[in-house]
């Protein structure tokens, strides 16, 4: 794959210069109360990172915004906390749970796990997980942990992973530790779903090295779901050569709906004091149009029915139900929202960490 070189100009979205905030606790076994030194504590999706003391004690700095704090320890259930630049003065307190639970219920379903499941599944999983056009330069170092589960009465697959994936990442220059909690896809519908928890680490190279890789991470942001919600909470959707749709089906068909003020439509609400944002569409399907680049060739040969002027991705809502925007372009309640369209073409492989900082001219 080539990767033609451009220069860096001007930063005009930067997380660096955001205020940071700090994060203290404790990690602690849920039954005998005892203090669990050396568990990973991560922002998840970011490349901040730390472990706990010999006390169980943690301190975390982040730039501002919202993020998932997770915490792992080996022979425990991973835990989760959501937490905001509000929160600084919290602290929090984690109790983690062995697996025992966990270990029975893997225990029932081992018949069902395929012998050499790699060498059957594992090219379906790296162009399901990693992404159909980025296999040569973004690699799983441990495929050993991972376990494939096939279900004949319900023709699904399962994939587990019994440790963080180690990935490496040429092609955006990260080193990736991916807590994999489960990857499922469901033949039936053709649909695959997967959970886990990303923390990132900075590849080390020449300049000529972070230099090809700066410019594959702004292709990478440009137009993805990450460029879209930090578009929303700036209020910069046309700036940055996003248009927004309301899709709404009428004698079955659907309809498109070009929207005039999209804020209004989406019924934005800035908090001043949290310094969220608040979105309610009027509809639940919204439509995301991107005109800043066309999608990729292979994306059009696997959907020929696509536009090929511009990127087209669809935001459905639960009905009712808000997102809450962070200004790094973090949003919750993500289990609020299903995606459709081109940005789910893009993998593993073409994420970035919510700390990425974005140039343009």
């Amino acid at each position: 794959m080539k990767i033609f070189l451009l220069p860096v100009f001007l930063l005009i979205f930067s997380l660096a210069n955001a205020q940071n905030f700090t994060v203290t606790g404790k990690v602690t076994n849920n039954v005998t109360g005892i203090p669990m030194p050396s568990a990973s504590v991560f922002a998840q999706n970011t490349t901040f990172g730390t472990v706990t003391d010999e006390e169980g004690n943690f301190k975390l700095s982040l730039p501002a915004g919202g993020y998932d704090l997770i915490f792992t320890y080996t022979g425990y259930r991973t835990e989760s906390r959501r937490i905001s630049s509000s929160d600084a003065s919290e602290k929090i307190n984690i109790n983690l749970r062995e697996k025992e639970k966990e270990l029975a219920e893997v225990a029932i379903i081992a018949t069902n796990e395929v012998t050499d499941g790699f060498t059957k599944y594992g090219s379906f999983f790296y162009d399901e997980f990693i992404g159909k056009t980025s296999n040569d330069l973004c690699r799983i170092q441990n495929p050993e942990v991972l376990h494939f589960f096939f279900s004949k009465k319900r023709n699904r697959l399962k994939i587990t992973a019994t440790d963080p994936l180690l990935i490496k990442n040429d092609l955006l220059g990260y080193n990736v530790k991916y807590t994999l909690d489960s990857f499922t896809h469901e033949y039936n519908t053709q649909l695959s779903t997967y959970t886990g928890y990303p923390l990132y680490e900075e590849m080390q190279g020449d300049s000529a090295q972070k230099q090809q890789w700066a410019t594959a991470r702004q292709h990478a942001y440009k137009g993805s779901l990450l460029h879209f919600m930090r578009s929303v909470y700036n209020k910069d959707l046309k700036a940055q050569e996003f248009e927004i749709q309301f899709i709404v089906k009428m004698n079955n068909r659907e309809s498109a709906f070009k929207l005039k003020d999209p804020y209004s439509a989406l019924k934005f609400e800035k908090d001043d004091s949290t310094q969220t944002v608040e979105i309610l569409p009027s509809q639940n399907n919204v439509g995301v149009l991107y005109s800043g680049a066309k999608p990729s060739a292979a994306y059009l040969v696997e959907n020929p029915g696509e536009p090929a002027a511009f990127r087209f991705s669809m935001l459905s809502f639960k009905p009712g139900e808000s997102i809450v925007i962070e200004q790094n372009g973090y949003f919750y309640d993500q289990a609020d929202i299903t995606l459709s369209g081109y940005w789910t073409w893009d993998k593993v492989a073409q994420q970035l960490p919510y700390d990425y900082t974005y140039y343009l001219q």
